[in-house]
């Protein structure tokens, strides 16, 4: 099945579709597909039809709009799931989690976002909380950049250009926060992003290699500024050294499986 043929260009765009729900636990209408993905409403209309059919989309009962049936989850689960690895990195990261009060995370990229692979929250964490197949953006977060900057050389430089490139009149500043979370990386093993992609709330990450394969993920630690958190550095100073010993710690679980992306 070549790039080009009927059949290729209708399973992308039937993800594409699927990937527009992202995070979301709303329902989406046709118009709202349409407008997340650029597709004609027709062309939304067709694919949601087989999509349901086969399982992946249903009707929201009581709303109008769509909404990821039980194939989606399941075809989710096969990507996020891979078992030996969540079972062995969810005792780890709730640990984390509850010990610094945070939403302690596992994610992989992809296209230009990170997915959640494995994610656990602390006690009183009530915002900030995603889910397992939650979508943040790349260039945004520090999960997405401690992956980036571990990533290949070539593969990275290509992330860059399209992160930069959709940023459009904010490109240059966004280039610039995105290096002064690599000399962080460089520096001190982990990025620290505040205030970009939550208002208010903050991250802090590294990259990890896990498996016989060393497959890159990123780990991140993530929760809201309270007043008590005010001071970046004393953040720091109690958050990094605990995610560093779980990253360790995991690595050294997972160092006789084989991790497949």
């Amino acid at each position: 099945m070549t790039e080009g043929t009927p059949v290729t260009l209708t399973l992308r765009r039937g993800l594409q579709l699927l990937r527009a729900f992202r995070g979301d636990r709303y329902p989406l209408t046709g118009a709202e597909l349409a407008r997340k993905t650029g597709m004609s409403r027709s062309s939304v209309s067709r694919l949601t039809t087989t999509l349901i059919k086969t399982g992946h989309l249903r009707r929201a009962v009581g709303r109008s709009g769509f909404e990821l049936d039980w194939a989606s989850f399941d075809l989710g689960h096969s990507y996020a799931g891979l078992e030996t690895l969540t079972q062995l990195a969810g005792p780890l990261l709730q640990n984390l989690a509850n010990e610094l009060d945070v939403t302690a995370a596992l994610a992989v990229p992809d296209q230009l976002d990170m997915v959640y692979m494995v994610c656990k929250a602390g006690p009183s964490i009530s915002t900030l909380r995603p889910y397992v197949g939650s979508i943040i953006p790349m260039g945004l977060t520090s999960l997405g950049r401690a992956w980036l900057w571990a990533a290949e050389h070539n593969a990275r430089d290509r992330y860059l250009a399209a992160i930069t490139g959709s940023a459009e009149a904010q490109a240059e500043a966004l280039g610039q926060r995105i290096e002064a979370s690599f000399k962080d990386l460089e520096t001190t093993g982990v990025a620290m992003v505040t205030g970009e992609f939550k208002t208010g709330g903050y991250g802090i990450a590294l990259p990890v290699l896990l498996g016989r394969n060393q497959a890159l993920m990123a780990m991140s630690c993530s929760a809201v500024l309270r007043e008590k958190d005010l001071n970046v550095s004393s953040i720091r100073d109690r958050v990094v050294p605990a995610l560093k010993k779980t990253a360790k710690d995991l690595c050294e679980r997972c160092h006789e499986i084989d991790i497949a992306l």
